[in-house]
């Protein structure tokens, strides 16, 4: 097994929970298996109404939540001030003669880091297809431009330990102190995982929320999407301090750890 990480990070993302078009379209507070998986077929050339979404049932998803964001919701309109034969198309096939008007929610100035775990060929061939995708990804919708760097690593041993001691971390380090009034050490940062987080001893262990989510596709198909649930563990695990840093050197320290795998 081994794996490759992704930063996902831009202006704007929007991780939908509810696959109907609905006058208020939401967005998760996270990227969703749903989203992260139809990435991963666009980049391969998978369509909506083809089948094969069982090649992606054996991957592990950790998400690293670097900056949560900031909700913004968008008063959209689209279709208005046109003959009804122009006007947004119904499931019919007819129109809708007016313009249809929905509140579209989004997060502004988020990250997230997700390590991706599955077997070395399919690893590779994920690695090949985000590195030059047949469609381009977006961060939950198309208007949604991911940030470089995108394909942090194409290949670790043990992404999920390298999003908790060595990959850069997009915030500035708190000047939050231990009990003998020194910098502390580490900063508490929340991870989202599908499995139970290790712990070396009991009293170690983080206070864990057990949150259900319906976000496993099962089918794309324009007129069939479908999902099922899942569980997740969000948690705080304490990375090292050095870390994050200062916000003008980011982008130097993301590009210096995505080399280390070329100079390896």
């Amino acid at each position: 097994m081994s794996g490759l990480l992704l930063r996902l990070a831009g202006p704007l993302q929007s991780w939908g929970e509810r696959s109907a078009f609905t006058p208020v379209r939401d967005t998760a507070p996270f990227p969703t298996r749903s989203a992260l998986i139809g990435m991963f077929a666009a980049a391969e050339g998978i369509g909506r109404d083809e089948a094969g979404l069982e090649r992606y049932q054996e991957l592990r998803l950790t998400v690293r939540v670097d900056r949560p964001g900031v909700r913004l919701v968008d008063y959209h309109t689209a279709g208005g001030g046109f003959p009804k034969d122009r006007t947004a198309a119904t499931s019919g096939g007819s129109n809708k003669g007016a313009a249809v008007v929905t509140r579209r929610h989004y997060l502004s100035d988020a990250v997230f880091v997700v390590a991706v775990t599955a077997n070395d060929e399919t690893i590779e061939r994920l690695a090949d297809a985000l590195s030059h995708p047949h469609w381009a990804p977006y961060l939950g919708r198309r208007s949604c431009v991911p940030d470089e760097p995108f394909l942090l690593r194409r290949h670790v041993d043990d992404p999920e330990e390298e999003l908790r001691t060595r990959v850069p971390l997009s915030r500035t380090a708190p000047q939050a102190k231990d009990s003998d009034g020194q910098k502390a050490d580490t900063i508490p940062v929340e991870f989202l995982l599908e499995q139970p987080p290790p712990t070396s001893s009991p009293g170690e262990a983080a206070p864990v929320d057990i949150i259900d989510v319906n976000d496993v596709p099962v089918s794309f198909a324009q007129h069939g999407r479908s999902h099922t649930g899942r569980r997740l563990h969000r948690t705080q695990v304490p990375v090292p301090r050095f870390l994050a840093g200062p916000p003008q050197t980011l982008i130097q320290r993301l590009i210096d750890y995505a080399h280390l795998e070329e100079s390896a």
